[in-house]
């Protein structure tokens, strides 16, 4: 299985801003589609931005404008750079992959969650 570890995530005024990235660790043979949800508090989980293995990207509506995805697909990493952040931003951002495994000559598609990293904005 693909281990996906978020970090960046933090304490931060109205206005201010954090870059949360996510690792992918495994036996990873190729991933495609990786995206970026959020939970708040009390709320069902949404997906705020996705970006696909050619570089397109979508978001949110109430995040478009102000949140950015990226990878690196040498590091095999996912990023997402929020500004102007808002009160109703804070949740909990998960990272998610869509990924192919090769281990021992076995490959398989898997669909992996990280743990979660707490982004808080205060008002």
């Amino acid at each position: 299985q693909v281990q996906l570890v978020e970090s960046g995530g933090g304490l931060v005024q109205a206005g201010g801003s954090l870059r949360l990235s996510c690792a992918a660790s495994g036996s990873i043979f190729s991933i495609n589609a990786l995206r970026w949800y959020r939970q708040a508090l009390g709320k069902q989980r949404e997906l705020v931005a996705g970006i696909g293995s050619g570089g397109v990207t979508d978001y949110a509506d109430s995040v478009r404008g102000r949140f950015t995805i990226s990878r690196d697909n040498a590091k095999n990493m996912v990023y997402l750079q929020m500004i102007n952040l808002k009160p109703e931003d804070t949740a909990v951002y998960y990272c998610n992959a869509e990924a192919r495994l090769c281990d021992n000559g076995l490959c398989y598609n898997r669909n992996s969650w990280g743990q979660g990293t707490q982004v808080t904005v205060s008002s």
